[in-house]
């Protein structure tokens, strides 16, 4: 059985009839007539740009690692006291 793709209530081709299975799952659409169409090659451009979209946001960021919060910890696990190394502030021990 053919399905169209309904938009705002009206099919995309222009069929009328009580008995036409109609959809808004764009990759569900059969009908040629429907997939031709303005209303369709619209839907299905914005949903493929919105797939993408989500693909870009889901890529993980980089983050940019405090270098110096991360010696400053490492000098602090150290046992004893360590002189923190030129350009830290004041150079105390940690």
């Amino acid at each position: 059985m053919v399905t169209h793709f309904k938009v705002s209530g009206h099919l995309a081709c222009g069929h009328k009839g009580n008995n036409l299975t109609s959809t808004l799952e764009l990759n569900r659409v059969k009908c040629r007539s429907c997939r031709n169409t303005d209303a369709y090659q619209d839907a299905r451009k914005v949903q493929r740009n919105a797939a993408r979209r989500a693909v870009r946001n889901a890529r993980v960021t980089h983050t940019v690692t405090d270098w110096r919060q991360a010696w400053t910890e490492r000098l602090s696990a150290l046992p004893g006291t360590q002189r923190l190394p030129r350009g830290f502030t004041g150079q105390p021990f940690v």
